[in-house]
């Protein structure tokens, strides 16, 4: 028998890493396997992994950028021109007179009583009548000078008295009027001076309506000759008349008239005064002439044709106007556009699109949510750490400071400090900054409260006596030695409350006390949810941030509860 048969199977090897090696798994080994076998861990881990992705990288794939506005042309009834009844007088003098503004508002006066004369500035003028809007301004030529031998009228003149003048003359004097005017249509204004009277003719040199001429845009402004026959021509119904040397036709609507010389349309007379809506915009005679028509008809729209083509025009009345619109090609901005091809989400109320907001916005909201846990996490093992193991006097102390913080009233404080910084003008980025220092340091305390128990437990066990025994610093004894102890703990923690931090953060930026405009965050993108309007109509507006908002604190909560209870297998108990 071979004596080597009973050592074959033996180890030629004293190493412990050989077939002999007892297979033990470390503890992080071990808490990581019981993480993977919790079903509901492994989907939280999962949501983490997509929102991470999709909030970091996302932004480098998708063409758009987070403050880009988008727009595009619509067919859009957009305000054209304004029309309305005007009282206004507007003066037309011949040349070489002028009608001083003292003298316009005596006639104003005057025109009101319905009296037939107005003086002002030591002039005397006449009023004449056309129609019911239009009046002349004359001026008053000596005639003759009347007056009475043995009884009866006379007159001196070099102009030659025309029949029935002294007994028209007679018959105004007694009956105290000063303008008589005889069967061939001449006016005269008889005027005391001590016992006789001088008598005027009156000579137009002005003509004064309410009505409205327009001309063509650059013309010159119209001659009184023009106007004051264009007047006569339209109160009267003739077809035509002549003034500056030229002919012009009349053709009569239900508003005014439009006025047509050889070369085409000249003018257009009207009791309304139509103008661009906006300034730059060229309102054509025809444009007006068709308008005023259609608003005297009552009617809510007309037609023209313009370079070729048929345009419409809609008429919208208002109390004392009207305004005119035109459906025109108009750069719009894409509020509100529904998911399409182009823009996954639809675009915002700002015309932003969605799913790029989303993007941008996780990366706040999830860097917003990391580095106050972070904060809280060193404030909290700090000062927790040093209470614990301190305890006593310093325990006390540092216990009535969390007893204080927790007894702040946080959300008063937050819109005391929002207020603040809109009244400071803060730009948005700093905003961010800010506000996770505010949340940092006030969500601290029970973070504190953990480390401190645990360690209250910790510093009685024996490798803190070792600690002790070797002479090691109070500092590296608590957090070289009793922290590490409790960092499973933290990371559940902290992993749990990373979505409350999420949620705390859509509060805020949705109440506008957080991340503001242009910056997104997924709080200030459910923000539309304000307008009732919104909410039922452009449901793709604040659905998929209030969703992505959802399933993140879902993740985290997930994995939180996962790693707990690989870390304290009993807590499933």
């Amino acid at each position: 028998m071979d004596p080597n048969t009973n050592n074959q199977h033996a180890s030629a090897s004293a190493a412990l890493d050989d077939e002999q090696r007892i297979k033990v798994l470390s503890p992080g080994m071990l808490v990581f396997k019981r993480f993977m076998r919790n079903k509901l861990a492994i989907t939280g881990a999962v949501i983490l992994i997509f929102m991470f992705l999709f909030s970091f990288m996302g932004g480098l794939i998708i063409p758009y950028g987070e403050k880009e506005v988008f727009r595009h042309y619509q067919p859009f009834a957009k305000e054209y021109a304004a029309a309305a009844y005007t009282d206004n007088f507007r003066y037309t003098m011949a040349e070489g007179h002028i009608l001083p503004q003292n003298a316009q508002n005596a006639f104003v006066v005057a025109a009101t009583r319905d009296a037939g004369h107005f003086a002002a500035g030591g002039e005397r003028y006449m009023i004449g009548r056309i129609g019911e809007d239009i009046f002349t301004i004359e001026e008053l030529v000596p005639f003759c000078t009347l007056a009475t031998l043995r009884g009866e009228l006379t007159a001196s003149s070099p102009y030659e008295i025309p029949d029935g003048f002294l007994s028209a003359a007679d018959a105004a004097i007694k009956g105290g009027q000063e303008i008589f005017s005889l069967s061939d249509g001449m006016r005269y204004m008889a005027v005391s001076n001590g016992r006789v009277y001088d008598v005027y003719t009156g000579a137009p040199i002005g003509v004064v309506t309410r009505m409205v001429f327009d001309v063509p845009t650059g013309s010159p402004p119209l001659s009184y000759d023009f106007v004051f026959n264009a007047m006569l021509a339209y109160e009267s119904g003739d077809s035509s008349f002549d003034a500056d040397g030229k002919g012009y036709t009349v053709d009569v609507n239900d508003d005014g008239a439009e006025i047509y010389d050889p070369s085409g349309l000249a003018a257009v007379l009207s009791h309304l005064a139509i103008k661009e809506y906006q300034s730059g915009e060229v309102l054509t005679l025809e444009f007006k002439a068709a308008a005023a028509e259609a608003i005297a008809e009552n009617a809510k729209a007309f037609t023209l044709i313009e370079d070729g083509e048929e345009v419409e025009y809609t008429i919208d009345a208002k109390p004392n106007q009207w305004v005119i619109r035109k459906e025109m090609d108009t750069y719009l901005i894409m509020i509100y556009s529904a998911p399409s091809a182009e823009h996954w989400f639809g675009t915002d109320a700002n015309g932003m699109d969605i799913l790029t907001r989303l993007m941008y916005g996780g990366r706040i909201s999830l860097t917003i949510g990391f580095v106050v846990v972070l904060i809280e996490t060193v404030i909290g093992v700090i000062l927790g750490g040093l209470a614990g193991y301190f305890g006593g006097h310093i325990d006390n102390l540092l216990m009535r400071v969390v007893d204080l913080f927790n007894c702040i009233p946080t959300f008063p404080l937050f819109i005391i400090l929002g207020a603040a910084m809109d009244q400071l003008d803060v730009p948005p980025q700093m905003r961010i900054y800010y506000l996770m220092l505010i949340l940092g340091i006030f969500g601290w305390p029970g973070i504190a409260r953990l480390v401190r128990g645990q360690i209250l437990s910790l510093r009685e066990q024996e490798f803190m006596i070792a600690t002790e025994a070797t002479g090691l610093k109070v500092t590296r004894r608590i957090f070289r030695h009793l922290v590490p102890n409790v960092i499973p703990q933290l990371i559940v923690i902290s992993t749990m409350t990373l979505g409350g931090i999420i949620l705390t953060e859509a509060t805020l930026s949705f109440l506008g006390l957080g991340v503001r405009y242009p910056l997104a965050s997924w709080g200030n993108m459910v923000t539309s949810v304000n307008d009732p309007y919104v909410m039922m109509n452009y449901l793709f507006v604040w659905v998929p941030a209030g969703l992505f908002i959802l399933v993140t604190v879902l993740g985290f909560n997930f994995v939180g509860d996962g790693l707990r209870d690989a870390f304290d297998p009993k807590m499933k108990r």
